[in-house]
This record gives C-alpha cells, sequence and structure tokens, in this order.
C-alpha cells in the first residue's frame, strides 16, 4: 500500500504519488510528446500529421506528405533532441516517420 502523505504536502508530491502507484507516468509520457510535437512543428507540418503514438521510446507519427517525410526524415536525430529538451528528460530515443 502507498505511503500517507501529510495534509500538507504540496500537490505536486501528491500527483506524482498517485502517478507512481497507479502506473500512470507512460501514458503522460505520450500525451506530453504530442503536445511537444504540435508546439516544436507549428502548423505548416501539423497541417500533414496524422496519427502520432509513442512506443518503447519509439515515437511513431504519420505524416501524410511524401515530400515532407522525406525532408523531416533528414533531421530525426535533431528532431529527438529538441523534444527531449522540451519535456526536461529523455522520452523519446527514435522517430519513425511513416
Amino acid at each position: 500500500m502507498a505511503k500517507r502523505l501529510n495534509d500538507n504536502s504540496p500537490i505536486s508530491d501528491v500527483l506524482k504519488e498517485f502517478m507512481q502507484v497507479n502506473n500512470l507516468q507512460k501514458g503522460m509520457d505520450g500525451i506530453s510528446v504530442r503536445d511537444a510535437w504540435k508546439n516544436l512543428m507549428g502548423p505548416g507540418v501539423n497541417n500533414y500529421t496524422g496519427e502520432i503514438m509513442l512506443k518503447g521510446g519509439v515515437l511513431y507519427v504519420q505524416l501524410t506528405s511524401a515530400v515532407l517525410r522525406e525532408e523531416l526524415s533528414y533531421g530525426r536525430q535533431k528532431i529527438v533532441k529538441m523534444i527531449n529538451e522540451e519535456l526536461g528528460r529523455d522520452v523519446v530515443k527514435d522517430v519513425v516517420l511513416r
């Protein structure tokens, strides 16, 4: 059973404890990565972006433009670095553009 926090615990500590106990970090990472992609890539890329999914440290991005997919494939490592910097920790290890 989880430890009980005292009545004066900050809400951030309570939420962290709740996420650890219920094993929710993986799902929250997926949401955070989607938001980071949308913020970093801007509306031009987002118009051609379909599904964004994080699975096992690999970010899968479905693109509807073959030209854009080819252009972004040249900067995959830069995309990984930018997303991890946005999140403040290493969540994404590779990007697969489909």
